[in-house]
C-alpha cells in the first residue's frame, strides 16, 4: 500500500514541475513576468485536479481507457473533498489579487532585472514549482491517499478548518484594508506615507500572518491523513509540517518581510512616525518582537 502512495504521489509533483517548465518556455523568449504569478496560483489549482483524479487520469489516457467513467466528486474522502476546497478557494483569491495588480500596475518591480538574465529567471521558475510541490504537500499526500483508508471527519479537523477560515479572513481584510488606503491616497483623501491602521496597527505584515495561518490550518485539516500507516515510518506529520514551516521562513526570512523593510527604511527612515511604527507595532505576530529585524 505505500507503494500506491508513491505511485500517485510522484506524478503529481512531476506535473506541477512540468507546468511551470510550460510558463517558462513562454515568459524566457519574451522576457516577461506578466505570467509568472498566473503560473503560479493556476500551478496550485491544475495540481491539485491531478491530484484527487489521478487514477482516473491515468485510466483514461495513459492506459487509453476511453470508457473510464469521470467520477465527479463521487469516491472521495471528505477530507480530500474539505482539503481540495481549501486549496481552491485560497488560490483563486490570491491570484486573483495578484493578478489584477500586474495587470493595473503593468509590470512586477522584482523583475525588472531578473527577466533578461535567462538563468536567472529560469531559477525562479524552477523555485515556483517548488514552492508549489511543498506547500501544498498536505493535500498532495492526503489526495494520494486511498479515500477508503480515510479517518471519519472529527474534532481535529474542525480546529484546523477554523483555523485555515480564520487565517483567511485575516489575508483578505489586511490585503483589502492596504487596497482601500491606497485608493484614498490617490484620491488625495489623506497624505500618510504607509498604513498604521486596522490590522496594520496590530502587525506590519497582517497579511503574511494570514498566509502562515492557512497552511497551518490545512496541515491540521490534513493530519489524520498524514498519520496514516501508509506514509511510511509515521513521518506524514513531519513531511506535512513543511508545509507551514516554509511558509514562515519563506515569508519572514527571504522574499516577504525582509525586503518590504529594507524598502521601508529606504523611504521612510529618517521619518520619526515611520521610527515610532517600528517600535510599537511587531514585526509579524502581534505578540512578537518589534523594532528592526
Amino acid at each position: 500500500m505505500t507503494g500506491t502512495l508513491f505511485s500517485r504521489l510522484l506524478p503529481v509533483l512531476a506535473f506541477d514541475y512540468a507546468y511551470q517548465t510550460l510558463g517558462a518556455s513562454i515568459a524566457l523568449p519574451l522576457r516577461t513576468e506578466k505570467f509568472f504569478d498566473a503560473f503560479g496560483l493556476t500551478g496550485y489549482l491544475t495540481t491539485a485536479g491531478v491530484s484527487l483524479y489521478y487514477p482516473w487520469l491515468k485510466e483514461r489516457f495513459w492506459n487509453g481507457n476511453a470508457a473510464a467513467v469521470f467520477p465527479g466528486l463521487a469516491g472521495h474522502a471528505p477530507r480530500q473533498i474539505l482539503l481540495t476546497a481549501c486549496l481552491v478557494v485560497w488560490a483563486t483569491r490570491l491570484g486573483s489579487f495578484l493578478i489584477s495588480r500586474i495587470v493595473k500596475e503593468g509590470k512586477d518591480s522584482r523583475f525588472d532585472v531578473i527577466k533578461h538574465q535567462p538563468t536567472v529567471f529560469a531559477r525562479y521558475w524552477f523555485g515556483q514549482a517548488t514552492w508549489v510541490a511543498i506547500v501544498g504537500l498536505p493535500v498532495w499526500i492526503a489526495n494520494a491517499i486511498p479515500a477508503a483508508a480515510h479517518a471519519p471527519i472529527g474534532r481535529l479537523d474542525y480546529i484546523g478548518l477554523s483555523l485555515f477560515a480564520t487565517s483567511f479572513l485575516v489575508e483578505v481584510v489586511a490585503d483589502r484594508q492596504k487596497s482601500a488606503w491606497r485608493a484614498r491616497r490617490e484620491q488625495k483623501k489623506h497624505s500618510e506615507q504607509f498604513i498604521t491602521t486596522g490590522l496594520w496597527g496590530w502587525s506590519r505584515h497582517p497579511n503574511y500572518v494570514g498566509e502562515v495561518g492557512i497552511w497551518t490550518g490545512i496541515w491540521a485539516l490534513a493530519l489524520p491523513a498524514l498519520s496514516s500507516p501508509l506514509v511510511p515510518y509515521g513521518l506524514g506529520p513531519f513531511i506535512g509540517t513543511l508545509s507551514p514551516i516554509f511558509t514562515y521562513l519563506l515569508l519572514t526570512k527571504a522574499s516577504g518581510v525582509p525586503p518590504l523593510e529594507r524598502s521601508g527604511d529606504k523611504k521612510f527612515g529618517s521619518d520619526p512616525k515611520w521610527q515610532e511604527y517600528k517600535r510599537n507595532v511587531p514585526i509579524f505576530f502581534p505578540w512578537g518582537r518589534k523594532g528592526s529585524l
